[in-house]
């Protein structure tokens, strides 16, 4: 397992880290940031780990991201997004 700072959300569902590394979470897909849905979904990510310590488990690469399992002070990021609707289907 990996930690790090998040220190930009980039939409619903995608993060980035102090060290320029980009996190997209495992098995949640957030509606297109230009949506309301979107916008409330980045709100969301944000509360749950901008500015935040995060440690994350890598599942995958694809196109310079890593897709990851997240946890912050132990809560799974992932399932909370998921919770929230935001499921891959």
């Amino acid at each position: 397992m990996s930690t790090g700072v998040c220190t930009a959300v980039v939409d619903g569902d995608t993060f980035d880290l102090r060290t320029g590394q980009r996190i997209h979470l495992a098995d949640v897909h957030a509606p297109a940031l230009h949506t309301w849905e979107g916008f409330m979904a980045k709100g969301q990510l944000e509360e749950l780990v901008l500015a935040k310590i995060v440690q994350y488990f890598v599942v995958k690469q694809s196109d310079g991201t890593d897709i990851a399992d997240v946890w912050v002070g132990g809560s799974h990021v992932n399932e909370k997004m998921q919770n929230l609707g935001y499921k891959y289907c």
